[in-house]
């Protein structure tokens, strides 16, 4: 922490939140470990955090600059810069009051290059971060995510109900299989390791927590456990509560995508951006995305049957 906010001339980034807490929400649920190294890519359309382990999973958050009262850019190209993730939460949540949407101001970068952050609500007293950065370490790995098919193989399930399910298959453990068939329409999680247990969601018999399905042939992947339950473990308890669905795709060569809506609007308090079926517009909601490798065996049995 520090006392006093020295600023550089011209830094590439200055922008403002008014929901330090919706953010802290969506960084949390890419944190699936204590300690954790995070790129953060600036660009003249937000801000994006990419976090990834092993070449096998990776997880990227993209704040969208309509999300910020205020995003001035000036940098040329798209600066990157690493940063301990568990710190730049840890320091994002003493902005955050309980009940309360904090406002803050980020700025990149600082005299030594840090990342700042400075309240600026109070008139009476400002609050100050510095976050020390470092170059990253290696390029993200490309993961590469396209479609399996002209038909998108894809389902989006309520949340709550994918969390619960992903965490009862800790029990068998190892690995899961993922199998999407057509007829009758439906998802299988299946864990084999200590021992079996499956779960099945039903197209036509789980309408309220099947939201979409579709697909045209029947496929079947197989996924490290620890790997496929870091994409839920972590999910907003706003997310659980509002039981937004969560969206999973299989791409080419079984690539697994969830993707997760968390958000950043000021709770409690009406929005613009919110109609009054409590519907809210793309502009403040962050989207985060996980990106799961799937395990092939030498035989090749994780190809699409």
């Amino acid at each position: 922490m520090s006392s006093s906010g020295i600023e550089p001339e011209s830094p590439d980034l200055v922008c403002q939140l008014d929901n330090v807490q919706g953010v802290v929400d969506a960084l949390t649920s890419v944190r699936w470990k204590k300690q954790q190294h995070a790129v953060l890519e600036l660009s003249e359309h937000g801000i994006v955090l990419i976090v990834e382990e092993t070449a096998c999973l990776q997880a990227k958050v993209y704040l969208q600059r309509e999300l910020f009262v205020k995003y001035e850019y000036s940098a040329e190209g798209r600066p990157r810069f690493g940063v301990s993730l568990g710190l730049f939460v840890d320091c994002l949540n003493t902005f955050s009051v309980q009940g309360h949407s904090s406002a803050i101001e980020i700025r990149y970068p600082g005299p030594d290059m840090q990342l700042l952050l400075k309240s600026v609500e109070s008139s009476d007293s400002c609050t100050y971060a510095e976050i020390r950065t470092r170059i990253p370490d290696t390029i993200s790995w490309d993961y590469n995510f396209e479609p399996a098919g002209s038909t998108p193989l894809s389902f989006t399930v309520k949340s709550a109900a994918l969390k619960e399910a992903i965490d009862d298959l800790e029990w068998p453990g190892s690995s899961i299989y993922l199998i999407l068939q057509p007829s009758p329409p439906s998802v299988t999680f299946r864990g084999e390791g200590h021992g079996d247990l499956q779960i099945d969601f039903m197209c036509h018999a789980n309408t309220d927590l099947l939201v979409a399905f579709h697909c045209d042939r029947q496929v079947s992947h197989r996924y490290k456990y620890k790997f496929l339950r870091a994409t839920t473990s972590n999910i907003p308890s706003s997310v659980i509560r509002d039981n937004r669905g969560s969206k999973l795709t299989i791409g080419r060569g079984g690539m697994l995508k969830v993707q997760h809506l968390v958000s950043v609007a000021k709770p409690a308090i009406p929005h613009p951006h919110v109609d009054s079926s409590g519907y809210q517009q793309p502009s403040r909601i962050a989207y985060i995305e996980f990106f799961v490798k799937p395990e092939v065996d030498d035989d090749d049995n994780a190809n699409d049957t």
